[in-house]
Formats: structure tokens, C-alpha cells, sequence
């Protein structure tokens, strides 16, 4: 019995350091897709425009399948400013189901990054589900180094969408896709129950693990108010 009890003792911290892993794995691999597509010169994210975001999401390996339109299932990060803009909150670990994200044939894994570009959208983001173009508007991003050929509808989007898929990256419309947080990752990366609210407004610590995406952010992002 004694044995048993001791194997079990070695066994959930085991599994726990596996699970840390995984998350520490997925924060870094937000921040690997954040830096390539900042670096692909006059094909990214406008900077002007995501320096105008309230919070930044990033979902690497987002799994499609079907023909045109089918079932997408993702998990990925998302980080609002605190402090007037000048620092990131502590991340969230959420998932992202449903939903369009452009003429894509056959199953494959797209790389997905969206904006939230006003205190309303990030407000929405608190709740423990909803569902973009819904709950709020959402349009495909403009790609370029400027954000010049931001149109009025753009201008007025609460949430600004991007994909990049085999090596293409284009402004996608993420309509009808659902929204959450993972409360259970959440858990293990914070070692603690916390919800939705505590992390975007920068309720508890930030995890080292997600330096790297912080350092992509402020030097991507630099905070710009709304024009």
C-alpha cells in the first residue's frame, strides 16, 4: 500500500509538468507566429493598426477540415493592454471553435491572429463565451507595412482578423467562430483557479513563460491611441 501511495506521489507531478509544458509550449509558439509575421516585410500586420489594438490574439496550428467551410478547432493566447496601454496583461489560455476563415480546400492547420480594437470588443472578451460578428463585429485585416488602406468599415471593426496558411497570409473573416476562455489550462499554467477577468485586467501575475510574446508585442505594438 505504502508503494502505491508513493508511485501516485511521483506520478501527478509528473503529469502536472507535462501539462505546464504543453501551455509553456503554446505561449511560445503564439510569440514565434507574432514574430515571422511582423518580420515578413510589407506582407504583414500593419504596426500603426496593431498599436491600436486593446488586446492581441494568437492561435498557432488552428485545425481545419472539410471542403470551403467545415469544422475548426484551435487553442491559442490572448493578451489585452493594462495600465493605459502601457504594459500586456497576463495571458489567457483560450480556444476558438467554428466559424469561417476563408476559401480553404481540405483539411490542414492555419495560423491565426486577430485584433481587438475597442474597449467594447475587450469587454466582450470577459464573458465565458461569444461568438465574433455576433456578439461583436469583426472584419479580414488589411496586410501592409502602412495602415493607409484601412477602410471606414475597418476603421469601425471591433475585432481586425489575419491567417496565414501554407506560406500565405491574408486578412480572414473569423464570422460565426466562438470564443473562450480554457479554464482548466488557465489552471495549470497559474497553478490556480482564475477567471477571464483577473487575467485581462492584469489581476494576477504575469507567467516568465510568456516574456517571449510580451517582448514581440512591445516591440510590434507599440501603443498608439485611436485616431
Amino acid at each position: 500500500m505504502k508503494s502505491v501511495l508513493i508511485s501516485l506521489m511521483l506520478v501527478v507531478p509528473a503529469f502536472a509538468q507535462k501539462d505546464a509544458g504543453e501551455q509553456a509550449k503554446r505561449i511560445q509558439e503564439s510569440a514565434n507566429v507574432l514574430r515571422e509575421i511582423m518580420g515578413s516585410g510589407d506582407r504583414g500586420i500593419p504596426q500603426d493598426l496593431l498599436g491600436q489594438a486593446q488586446c492581441v490574439g494568437v492561435v498557432p496550428n488552428l485545425k481545419r477540415a472539410g471542403f470551403i467551410v467545415g469544422a475548426k478547432y484551435g487553442k491559442g493566447v490572448l493578451t489585452c493592454r493594462t495600465d493605459n496601454g502601457a504594459g500586456w496583461s497576463p495571458v489567457s489560455i483560450i480556444r476558438i471553435e467554428g466559424g469561417s476563415v476563408g476559401l480553404q480546400i481540405g483539411a490542414g492547420e492555419t495560423d491565426v491572429v486577430f485584433a481587438v480594437m475597442s474597449e467594447r470588443g475587450m469587454d466582450k472578451l470577459m464573458s465565458d463565451k461569444f461568438t465574433i460578428g455576433g456578439d461583436a463585429s469583426v472584419m479580414a485585416g488589411p496586410v501592409g507595412r502602412s495602415a493607409a488602406a484601412q477602410t471606414d468599415a475597418q476603421l469601425h471593426a471591433e475585432i481586425l482578423a489575419w491567417s496565414r496558411s501554407r506560406g500565405v497570409f491574408a486578412g480572414v473573416s473569423l464570422e460565426g467562430a466562438t470564443l473562450r476562455p480554457d479554464n482548466e489550462d488557465n489552471e495549470k499554467v497559474y497553478h490556480k483557479a482564475v477567471t477571464q477577468q483577473e487575467l485581462l485586467h492584469g489581476g494576477t501575475k504575469a507567467p516568465a513563460v510568456a516574456d517571449p510574446l510580451y517582448a514581440e508585442l512591445n516591440r510590434d505594438a507599440p501603443y498608439k491611441s485611436r485616431r
